[in-house]
């Protein structure tokens, strides 16, 4: 499926790429040039329940598919991923704006994931329990929960849907997917190496369209029987509160406004490097991205001036383009949304020490920032930017520093830089996030638990953790007659 040039996406129904039935399609942006560069159908009700009987259809048939055939399949479809990372990575970097490069990393870690799931599926075990009566067994069994409604967001389009669908598949379940209209293609794509690996028709789908018409429409169906959501904390306590209603299991991986504790003792050249990195990465535009700098103040000089020479280094620009390792934010939204965050920190007494400002008048572009001084008033230091901005703040004592990460109500992901095995132990013990990189970048492999605590979630979507929310328990006793 050679891939020429960005092109229209359909809804994938019962097996089968198709127009919505209303014929409506939505425009897609390239956010590097702010200009059209194809359509995404728009489902509507009739469209929706298609879907819905085919994903039913399509889960009484995946169930009954012996595990290590599911994981030939799965494993199938990861190769065609693989194959087709240059091309998938494309789509992506047309619609979403992210370095062609980070894309195409995205992309190969999607098909890493598969494999990874499709091998844990073969690992789905009850249990046989001793009986107090010997004529009696016992038994605990696994079973696939049912059809899953997911809902995934467009900063990683493809990461996003692929951690979910993953679990989902290696269970026995079915699995229909509301993806991004911003970022169709690239999704799309995804789940066709699937249809060519031989899944079942209605086993996957794909449906785009009004997110709030969808989601009010697919959790409380009653075919609908799993929730998964990635996106705000705000859309993802209305869904869960929604699913809860209906007795749905969901999945919720939320925000994160991720701190980065530097202490005293830090390697100052590894926490720029490993930090700047995955701060300006999908240009800032990750839910685990840092965001909080707290540096003790003994280093706090020596490590802004280091993080804006680095912010600095980052060559902004066009995604496709060789060289550029920042691109344009994803959508017109994020730059008003990034003016009002400068307004405020400048307001309560922020100083910028780069950036701060829009690049050209095309295209979603905005300059890595770094903001010094920091008060703790500041709106970005109280709500996730989710842009290319690092927020810095000194601090005197590390307790101060793990209290200050604590404040907040999000705890999806955390990072610290320190030589000090007492402080590893401090900040492994106290700090209240789902997720801690300690001295290195981030490093979500698909075989570790990735999800938040309070505002940031719960459930995850990586290691054996993740297959328990796609499984039922089922307790069995038979007595000998």
């Amino acid at each position: 499926m050679a891939i020429s040039s960005y092109t229209d996406t359909q809804l994938l129904i019962n097996g089968e790429w198709c127009d919505a039935a209303s014929g409506k399609t939505l425009d897609v942006v390239n956010p590097a040039t702010g200009q059209p560069i194809g359509t995404v159908a728009h489902a509507g009700i009739a469209d929706l329940d298609r879907a819905l009987a085919a994903a039913q259809r399509g889960f009484e048939t995946w169930r009954k598919v012996p595990a290590n055939e599911r994981a030939a399949i799965m494993r199938k479809a990861a190769g065609l991923v693989r194959t087709r990372a240059a091309d998938i990575a494309r789509l992506m970097t047309l619609e979403q704006g992210k370095p062609l490069g980070e894309a195409r990393v995205e992309v190969l870690s999607a098909a890493d994931i598969i494999e990874w799931f499709a091998d844990e599926g073969r690992r789905v075990y009850g249990r046989v329990v001793p009986p107090r009566n010997l004529s009696v067994q016992q038994l605990v069994l696994k079973e696939p929960i049912g059809p899953v409604a997911a809902f995934t967001p467009w900063n990683f389009p493809v990461n996003q849907v692929v951690r979910k669908l993953s679990a989902a598949l290696a269970c026995g379940c079915s699995f229909l997917v509301k993806a991004p209209e911003e970022t169709p293609a690239s999704p799309a794509a995804l789940l066709q190496a699937f249809v060519e690996a031989g899944v079942p028709a209605g086993v996957v789908g794909l449906v785009f369209g009004d997110p709030a018409e969808i989601s009010s429409y697919l959790i409380p169906h009653p075919v609908i029987r799993k929730v998964t959501f990635t996106g705000s904390t705000p859309v993802g306590k209305q869904l869960a509160a929604l699913a809860g209603s209906h007795m749905k299991r969901a999945t919720m991986e939320l925000g994160g406004h991720a701190p980065v504790i530097i202490a005293e003792d830090a390697d100052v050249a590894l926490a720029v490097k490993a930090a700047g990195a995955a701060k300006f990465r999908n240009a800032g535009q990750v839910c685990i991205s840092p965001t909080r700098f707290l540096v003790h103040n003994s280093i706090r000089e020596e490590f802004a001036a280091a993080l804006v020479k680095h912010a600095e280094s980052l060559k902004l620009g066009d995604g496709l383009t060789e060289g550029t390792s920042i691109g344009p934010l994803a959508n017109a939204r994020r730059l008003t949304a990034m003016s009002k965050v400068l307004d405020d920190a400048r307001k309560t007494g922020a100083t910028v020490a780069t950036g701060g400002e829009r690049i050209g008048s095309e295209g979603n572009f905005f300059a890595p920032t770094v903001l010094t001084n920091v008060s703790l008033e500041a709106d970005v230091f109280n709500n996730e930017p989710f842009g290319p901005i690092a927020a810095i703040r000194g601090f005197d004592k590390l307790e101060e520093a793990i209290a200050e990460a604590n404040r907040l109500p999000f705890g999806l992901a955390g990072y610290a830089y320190t030589k000090s095995f007492s402080n590893v132990h401090m900040l492994s013990q106290q700090m209240e996030v789902g997720m801690l990189w300690i001295n290195q970048p981030a490093t979500p492999w698909p075989e570790m638990p990735f999800g938040g605590v309070k505002d940031s979630g719960y459930g995850s979507e990586g290691g054996p953790e993740a297959m328990e929310a796609y499984l039922v328990t089922k307790s069995v006793s038979v007595t000998a007659a």
